[in-house]
């Protein structure tokens, strides 16, 4: 069996972890290489500091993967960028990624590189899962992803799905 090599972007936001989770109970196989990815912005003067934040963040991911799957295979990668989504794209092309999974939320480097590309898809070469975080009825509004109906990746409502692995 091929190893598959998948990208998760690792963020600060509770729906990057969620996306994680999502992506290790349902893409990932035995013997797949997971690479968890961090791009922080570039800034000379604090780069040090960036980019050890990144690597903490990056750690935290990788105890919820060896806490779920203490076999998983798991390279982390912290770099800099001064477009996210570009970088990301650089990466996931560079390494021969099969499947990126990424957080979907309001600020998210997906929808800015849909807005400047119609056809998003083939930057990646490869699968994009974007997992998008349940809303409570109590607090649902309309937010940037409910306006923009004809994206080029795939988009994952996990609202329907059982939140029994969901991290918290």
């Amino acid at each position: 069996m091929e190893v598959r090599k998948i990208v998760v972007v690792v963020e600060e936001v509770e729906v990057a972890r969620t996306a994680m989770v999502w992506a290790l109970h349902n893409v990932l196989r035995y013997g797949d290489l997971v690479t968890l990815l961090h791009v922080f912005p570039a800034n000379r003067k604090k780069l040090r500091l960036l980019r050890l934040k990144g690597f903490q963040l990056a750690l935290s991911f990788k105890d919820i993967c060896v806490h779920s799957f203490p076999n998983t295979k798991i390279e982390i990668v912290v770099t800099e960028g001064d477009e996210e989504g570009g970088r990301i794209t650089d990466f996931t092309r560079q390494i021969g990624a099969s499947t990126l999974v990424a957080g979907l939320h309001d600020q998210s480097f997906l929808y800015r590189l849909a807005m400047a590309h119609k056809n998003i898809a083939n930057n990646f070469n490869c699968k994009v899962l974007a997992i998008k975080e349940p809303t409570s009825p109590l607090t649902s509004r309309p937010t940037l992803s409910d306006s923009i109906t004809s994206m080029d990746f795939s988009q994952i409502d996990i609202s329907t799905l059982s939140s029994g692995f969901a991290a918290g």
